[in-house]
């Protein structure tokens, strides 16, 4: 019999919708997931909006520093909204469909704001490293436009790249079935639904997520190699704290988001499974995002200090 979803075309039978199965299994636990993931997409769009807002208002952090995380920021807003808000969708409707167009432009948005995000940890990582390393001629180093022009290369660097990654995924036919084994969709679970050799598109993920991935872990290691060297030829312990604390935050979600990443996407195809694969892109598409702005601001005095200014602010307009 013909699965809901797939419809015969000549000797090949083509999908005209799939169905995202992430959660279905837990019937009993709609309504709890349903108020985490609420809760996690208010707090990282609050959090987050709270770290731009204050970035561009306050003039203590009108740094580089700042400004790639205010474009963090927004990128994580971003990222997260491309998953979260079908998650609930289909959640609180109970349907699960999506159209192909519908999911190729999710999984398009998905990994280009996956690469953007790899792209400015380490344009953040040389920034640390220039301030640190090259203190005298930080001011020239990172200028505003130099600033502006690295952001840019970080967002819009990985469009071309990955329409085109996109557009070989979902050239392949998807015969096998419909239901995707994932909240969303991304590129493991659908090359299983493909017929036919899905070994170029896999070795394509595969360059493609070195390039991406691997590439700015390589350099950001690097900086922090160098810092770490620079940090510790300090005279004083009180410098090295104060040095090491402007970029361990940084370093953290570094850490937290690249092995997760990695771990998913750079396993054998035979390793995947369903569930594994659902806990590590949790994990870096939604926990890790959320975290950020906890972990910026709670290490951060300048942040910490711009925060309670604002709402300072906020609470003597209300009260006026």
């Amino acid at each position: 019999m013909t699965p809901e979803g797939i419809s015969a075309g000549g000797n090949v039978s083509t999908v005209r919708h799939f169905v995202l199965l992430g959660f279905s299994d837990l019937p009993e636990l709609q309504g709890f997931l349903s108020g985490v993931f609420t809760i996690i997409y208010l707090v990282v769009v609050i959090g987050n909006s709270l770290i731009i807002t204050i970035t561009i208002l306050d003039p203590a952090l009108q740094r580089p520093m700042y400004f790639f995380l205010a474009n963090f920021s927004s990128l994580e807003i971003c990222y997260v909204s491309v998953t979260l808000p079908r998650i609930l969708f289909n959640i609180w409707t109970q349907n699960r469909n999506i159209s192909v167009l519908g999911c190729a432009t999710q999984l398009y948005f998905f990994l280009i704001l996956a690469a953007t995000e790899c792209f400015l940890l380490a344009m953040m990582s040389y920034d640390r490293y220039v301030a640190i390393c090259h203190p005298l001629h930080y001011s020239l180093l990172m200028n505003p436009k130099k600033c502006a022009q690295l952001a840019a290369a970080s967002w819009l660097g990985p469009v071309p790249v990955q329409i085109g990654q996109t557009c070989q995924i979902f050239s392949l036919h998807f015969c096998k079935s419909n239901e995707i084994a994932h909240f969303f969709c991304d590129i493991p679970p659908i090359l299983k639904l493909a017929c036919g050799d899905t070994s170029a598109q896999e070795v394509s993920a595969c360059v493609i997520t070195m390039l991406f991935a691997a590439v700015p872990f390589t350099l950001i290691l690097t900086s922090y190699s160098k810092i770490i060297s620079t940090i510790l030829r300090l005279p004083t312990a009180q410098g090295r704290a104060k040095a090491f604390s402007t970029c361990s935050s940084h370093l953290l979600v570094v850490v937290l988001f690249f092995v997760s990443a990695s771990t998913n996407y750079l396993r054998p195809k035979t390793s995947h499974s369903a569930g594994t694969d659902t806990l590590l892109s949790l994990l870096y598409t939604i926990l890790i995002p959320m975290f950020n702005p906890l972990i910026y601001s709670l290490r951060n005095k300048d942040v910490i200090a711009a925060l309670k200014k604002l709402f300072l602010q906020m609470q003597c307009h209300v009260s006026s």
